[in-house]
């Protein structure tokens, strides 16, 4: 297939660009004017300005499917208001001039556009799927109108599938990244009251099942975690088997508000979301890491 990718430098995006490549699919980066990789098959643009270079387009377009997974880390720095602008503005800016470019362009019929299972809140123990309610905090608020930014592609006709993804695992990248040094040296424990549950996917099962949705041209809503939601205390032991390290030390949610900002902490380490993937399951998808043991062997491989 001939596949469009933005974001294609980050850490989920990196690897689904070696994956399509290593299955012989072409892939057409989107890149900032001024990249080192603005050369060969990439389309420029600049979400933040509305540019996006037609030329580019007219030359390079023609995709059978594009992955949008741009957009700003959402727990890269405290959240001021002028962070929280910035995470909104680049997935509703990027989102918007993609779809509406792809809409206006011929041959695009599948998009892939990222989301998150923040849309759904923080709910305790409550089990949840793509049919539940969404949330009313600052993630998902971002993440509906994330998910509204596709509304011009799917009105010309075009088939949207929204990728909520969950805790994707990887020692290259996202939290377990910033985890691993502490529980490496022993020090590591679990967050807060350690009864929040997450719903965690290894960076294997993650690219795999965007490719799967390629392949199955899906639309609609899906979470990309894997059946085996668990609480915080409970990863942390998983975690400190892997590593044949000690795991005693609870981090205090004070701690993590003073560290992370109140806001910040919250929605993220102190966040209860227990996410199943009903609709990959019954897409006949198969994971290839669908519990936690499964998953930190593949992350820490």
């Amino acid at each position: 297939m001939r596949v469009g990718v933005t974001g294609s430098s980050g850490f989920i995006g990196s690897a689904l660009v070696a994956a399509l490549t290593e299955r012989g699919d072409t892939v057409v980066r989107f890149v900032r004017p001024d990249s080192a990789r603005a050369q060969g098959e990439v389309i420029r643009w600049d979400p933040s300005k509305g540019l996006l270079d037609e030329e580019d387009l007219r030359t390079n377009g023609g995709f059978d499917a594009v992955v949008n997974l741009a957009g700003v880390g959402i727990a890269e720095r405290r959240w001021s208001s002028a962070q929280k602008g910035a995470i909104l503005r680049s997935r509703t800016a990027a989102t918007t001039l993609l779809s509406v470019a792809l809409a206006e362009s011929s041959g695009t019929t599948f998009l892939a556009s990222g989301s998150a299972i923040g849309i759904y809140g923080s709910r305790d123990d409550e089990s949840l799927d793509e049919s539940s309610s969404v949330g009313d905090d600052f993630l998902a608020r971002v993440c509906v109108e994330w998910e509204g930014a596709t509304t011009s592609l799917s009105e010309a006709g075009a088939s949207v599938a929204h990728l909520r993804t969950g805790i994707v695992m990887s020692r290259r990248g996202g939290a377990l990244k910033k985890q691993l040094p502490l529980f490496r040296l022993g020090l590591g424990g679990p967050m807060g009251s350690g009864r929040e549950w997450i719903s965690p996917i290894s960076l294997r099962d993650e690219v795999r099942a965007i490719l799967w949705l390629l392949e199955k041209r899906a639309s609609g809503p899906c979470n990309l975690v894997a059946p085996a939601a668990l609480t915080n205390r409970d990863f942390s032991g998983a975690l400190a088997r892997q590593l044949h390290r000690p795991a005693r030390l609870r981090v205090p949610s004070s701690a993590l508000r003073v560290v992370l900002g109140s806001e910040l902490a919250e929605a993220t380490v102190l966040t209860s979301q227990r996410v199943t993937p009903t609709a990959l399951v019954e897409s006949g998808f198969i994971f290839e890491n669908p519990d936690i043991a499964s998953i930190l062997s593949s992350a820490l491989a």
